[in-house]
């Protein structure tokens, strides 16, 4: 048996044309002032275009990415647009996406062009439609897993892009698959999370299907994915997202952005009504002529079944235990970022990118490798690449290229893996430098020797919109303005004890406040106490609840809340990354999670 390969290149068709070119004519209306900025941004966001707050036509493109799959192809483009359209890179984002920043209004539409050859858009990846359809990145190659989801991910993509159902919503709606309840792929914290089960029925057979969540979400009021029903069929699978879609569109509020995701309404009708109409819509969408029932033929093609299980399993989620046992440097890669034990006998590998940035050279590179190895490649939710239908024998090589383009650092479920938002980089809504602050805490965890503890995730966003998903993390930061001696400073707010797995999710707990200068040094503060502390393989959160919890653990940190003046340290009052004061500049939300 061999790993179900990933999905082909998609068509490029007539339709996405179209798009392309009504976009094209948009823009050069827009600068003409023929249309108004209002209804120009729409068709921006809808067309997976954000602005930037650096202003002018500095234009922000994200690609859509269902299940993080990408093709050697895709990977070599990537290196293209990096360079031809933005500042020699691109970024990861935790939806598996990738964003180019600083590209120029006026060039987009050739950038699409380019992106629809390789049978990739950028439709629909922002404004209030349908987002990125996500999967756990081990999807197709997983132990664990009950079911392939990387075909059903693929399926609801394609049911929904362009859908008039999903055009004018209204806010955004997001659709995250895990293939078991370990859930690493998080969704517990989406509008629709789908998990693989199974049940065993009457007749003692087993049947594969799914429990599905709704009106999960984090941002500034984080709330947990409700289970719609015990157990969802295969075949009503699409029927039921939809149905969810449906209700959403209709009872979402239009008047108020900040209360319209989906999680407002259950907080106002109640999770019983919106169970109950959900249902009752399902159960009229065979007269829909647009009916998504049955088996997707996505799924029929590619099929759905698991990797299955062979002998000793890698763990995996949030909380595994890791640990290096060795000096040498392929080894402690191998014992970090290799993931075994599936029936098909493949094996599967990470390649660390730091805070999700990968170079022109280094997607080159990446093409390279995938087309070396024949292996399936798909991009995490922590921002990283992973290699997967690997061979025991190809993993010296994999490590060897990942060495050569400085990919190979042990970082899978270690402390350096900071995953962070682009922040006051880039994003209008921003009021930190999330970027600088991940960078630093990364740089304080090696002078301390703490970079290689396992088992805790530091995640960072730049306000409290969650972009970077803080609450969902051990460590978490988000950005917060802070006033000092008459003048504003960098600050955040530190949250512990985050979790998402096991169909469960808690959100991380208020700590402290603290300057932005200081928050390395609580970071690895927390870290070191976790590290001597902690039983043989306790999770953070048994660690941290023995521990009295993050009130507790924050009473070693309060010192680090005090704040000099600007003649004692006047780099306090200067954001990471940045050279004058600091000042909150906070323009209007087009990205707020």
């Amino acid at each position: 048996m061999t790993i179900a390969p990933a999905p082909q290149p998609r068509d490029l068709d007539a339709e996405q044309m179209r798009d392309i070119e009504r976009f094209e004519i948009a823009i050069d209306q827009y600068l003409k002032g023929e249309i108004s900025e209002d209804v120009f941004r729409v068709m921006r966001l809808n067309n997976g275009i954000y602005g930037q707050r650096q202003g002018g036509t500095n234009q922000m493109v994200r690609i859509k990415l269902p299940a993080g799959t990408i093709t050697p192809e895709q990977l070599d483009l990537m290196g293209r647009l990096s360079t031809e359209f933005s500042r020699g890179w691109g970024h990861i984002t935790t939806r598996q996406n990738i964003q180019f920043h600083f590209v120029e209004l006026t060039r987009i539409p050739a950038l699409l062009r380019e992106l629809a050859a390789v049978g990739l858009t950028s439709r629909e990846a922002c404004g209030d439609t349908v987002r990125n359809v996500m999967a756990c990145h081990l999807a197709g190659a997983c132990p664990y897993e009950k079911i392939d989801v990387t075909p059903w991910a693929e399926a609801v993509f394609r049911h929904f892009v362009r859908n008039p159902l999903g055009q004018r919503l209204p806010r955004k709606f997001k659709v995250n698959f895990s293939g078991c309840s370990t859930d690493c792929g998080q969704a517990m914290f989406n509008d629709v999370g789908v998990v693989a089960v199974s049940r065993t029925n009457d007749d003692g057979s087993v049947e594969q299907g799914f429990r599905v969540y709704i009106a999960g979400g984090l941002g500034a009021t984080p709330h947990p994915a409700l289970a719609l029903e015990d157990f969802t069929t295969r075949e009503d699978l699409l029927p039921t997202i939809e149905a969810v879609l449906r209700v959403f569109e209709q009872t979402g509020n239009r008047d108020n952005k900040l209360r319209a995701r989906l999680k407002w309404v259950v907080d106002q009708l109640g999770i019983d009504e919106v169970r109950r109409r959900v249902i009752k819509i399902r159960h009229t969408l065979p007269a829909s002529s647009t009916w998504p029932g049955g088996i997707p033929p996505e799924v029929v093609a590619a099929g759905d079944a698991p990797a299955g299980k062979a002998g000793e399993a890698t763990a995996v989620g949030q909380g595994v235990a890791v640990t290096l046992r060795s000096s040498d440097p392929y080894t402690r890669w191998e014992q970090t970022s290799v993931i075994r034990g599936a029936g098909n006998g493949s094996v599967s590998a990470v390649a660390y990118a730091a805070l999700g940035d990968i170079t022109a050279a280094q997607f080159t590179s990446l093409a390279s490798i995938q087309r070396e190895l024949g292996a399936d490649v798909r991009l995490s939710n922590r921002q990283n690449v992973v290699f997967r239908g690997l061979r025991e024998d190809q993993l010296a090589t994999l490590y060897a290229r990942l060495e050569a383009i400085g990919m190979a650092r042990p970082g899978a479920e270690l402390a350096r893996d900071v995953v962070a938002c682009p922040g006051a980089d880039t994003c209008n809504i921003a009021v930190t430098q999330s970027r600088g602050l991940a960078k630093a805490i990364g740089e304080q965890l090696e002078e301390e020797g703490l970079a290689e503890v396992g088992g805790v995730r530091i995640n960072i966003s730049g306000c409290t919109n969650s972009c970077g998903q803080h609450h969902a993390s051990d460590i978490g930061f988000f950005g917060a303005e802070r006033r000092a001696n008459g003048r504003a400073i960098p600050g955040y707010q530190m949250l512990l004890g985050g979790f998402v797995g096991d169909e469960q999710i808690h959100f991380g707990q208020k700590a402290l406040r603290l300057p932005a200068k200081n928050a390395p040094v609580a970071a690895a503060r927390v870290i070191r106490r976790f590290a001597e502390e902690r039983k043989a393989g306790e999770p953070f959160q048994e660690w941290l609840s023995r521990s009295g919890g993050a009130s507790k653990v924050a009473e070693g940190l309060r010192d680090l809340d005090e704040i000099p003046t600007p003649d004692e340290a006047p780099d306090f009052y200067v954001d990471f990354d940045e050279t004058s004061p600091f000042a909150v500049t906070v323009t209007e939300s087009e990205c707020a999670t």
